[in-house]
């Protein structure tokens, strides 16, 4: 199979490195088979829709930057990062975090009801 994009150009996969989302990402409900990718040194992935390969969402591995986070057995759980020219202004949203099983292509989004997960956490220190 394969998917074009904008950003990855031409993409090929097999099915069975689709990761469904029953539910679906917040906001795009209707999207529920994407790939996540990842790029060699890089330190972030990208989680692409097979149904519509124009939306991508840039991930972050929260569990790089805290390692007590709330864990679902099993699953991974990312981040969706919202970047900004000026590196020092890139967040990743902690309170609605993205949960990935890649041994069962399983994955979902929960809300989470603490205070001390932000919606815009700085993922880069400002000097």
């Amino acid at each position: 199979m394969k998917i074009k994009t904008d950003q990855f150009g031409e993409i090929e996969f097999e099915e069975k490195n689709i990761i469904n989302f029953k539910n679906g990402i917040l906001g795009f409900e209707n999207l529920k088979k994407y790939l996540l990718i990842s790029e060699d040194d890089g330190i972030f992935f990208w989680l692409v829709s097979v149904e519509e390969p124009e939306i991508i969402f840039p991930l972050f591995a929260i569990n790089v930057i805290q390692d007590d986070f709330k864990n679902v057995e099993d699953y991974e759980p990312y981040g969706i990062v919202k970047f900004d020219k000026d590196p020092a202004n890139i967040t990743v949203n902690l309170k609605s975090p993205v949960y990935i099983n890649q041994n069962i292509n399983k994955g979902f989004q929960k809300i989470l009801d603490r205070e001390d997960y932000q919606v815009d956490y700085q993922l880069f220190i400002k000097q």
